[in-house]
């Protein structure tokens, strides 16, 4: 069927890579095809250019987003939003994108929302509605557009890395919860701080982290008292997988897995996040079965006898973009 909406495999995997499903039925996942197919045709170069955000290429298909107010302690204001949006967006079709590696400038990852200059907070709490049902689903829409924001990271078929130093708070902990790997320096610290200024998570903490370090007793302690912890800590429940001795010697590690990443098939890599996060949403055989079907398309890459190839000449194999 799949042979059907494209022309050749080359084609299947541009237009099916960047899909992330989130648990529709086959019918949908080849209407999304179809759609995709019909949006992608663009080739102009990305454009990066944005207020709170700094992106670079640090080396070949790698990415470097870098939050950049350090001045704010890299809080999240109004223009945040809408820009972790539209990176991360574009960087699921830029074909020179591969890996990413998310950090913060400054003395600190970050310090969570900004308060002061946060427009979108303040429109949701300032409804005109006297009702208050329809003063919920205003609120309700707002929290499911900034929740987007972070889903975009998830969403985006390039794996992530988050380089966290000094201070990840709040909605911090939102964000990198997104992200598919965490290394942190020695001096990182995190805290779950939304119970401390009256609400609940509500950006994918709740969802995520339990998830991520498998301790649902730990995870709701953390959550219900907002205690910090450190780099240690972080590391022995699993949040982060490697601890480095300063910043710099962090984003270098960051970096050269991302290089790492890069230099595999990315049919290979970005299929595999791709059902990772079906199957950590789904069981086991509607992951297998999604796996499957996903696979159809998959296994017809040029990349599997170029890689086969090169292992059998110990050469190291040269992929094509999507």
């Amino acid at each position: 069927m799949l042979k059907n909406l494209v022309s050749n495999s080359k084609q299947m995997q541009q237009l099916i890579v960047p899909l992330i499903s989130t648990g529709r039925d086959h019918k949908q996942f080849f209407k999304r095809i179809l759609i995709l197919k019909r949006t992608m045709s663009s080739t102009a170069t990305p454009s990066y250019d944005f207020q709170t955000l700094k992106v670079t290429s640090p080396a070949e298909f790698v990415k470097q987003v870098e939050l950049n107010r350090p001045d704010k302690r890299n809080a999240m204001n109004t223009a945040f939003w809408k820009e972790v949006l539209s990176c991360f967006n574009t960087l699921t079709n830029d074909q020179d994108c591969r890996a990413v590696v998310l950090s913060g400038a400054g003395k600190l990852f970050t310090a969570g929302l900004d308060l002061y200059e946060n427009e979108v907070f303040k429109k949701l709490m300032a409804s005109e509605s006297s009702d208050s049902s329809r003063k919920a689903f205003q609120i309700g829409q707002g929290v499911r557009e900034l929740q987007e924001s972070f889903n975009a990271i998830e969403k985006c078929p390039k794996p992530v890395i988050a380089a966290i130093h000094g201070g990840c708070v709040g909605g911090g902990v939102d964000m990198i919860s997104a992200c598919d790997i965490r290394f942190c320096s020695q001096d990182a610290w995190f805290q779950i701080k939304e119970v401390d200024i009256g609400l609940a998570a509500d950006l994918g903490t709740l969802q995520r982290f339990p998830k991520i370090i498998g301790n649902d007793g730990l995870f709701r302690e953390l959550a219900y008292t907002c205690r910090k912890f450190h780099s240690d800590e972080a590391k022995s429940m699993g949040l982060v997988s490697r601890i480095l001795p300063d910043k710099a010697s962090l984003i270098d590690a960051a970096v050269e897995l991302a290089k790492q990443i890069a230099e595999k098939s990315p049919v290979a890599v970005q299929g595999t996040k791709v059902n990772v996060v079906y199957s950590r949403d789904h069981g086991v055989y509607q992951g297998l079965d999604y796996m499957a079907t996903w696979n159809s398309a998959m296994l017809q890459s040029e990349d599997i006898p170029k890689a086969v190839g090169a292992s059998m000449q110990k050469q190291k194999p040269v992929f094509s973009k999507l």
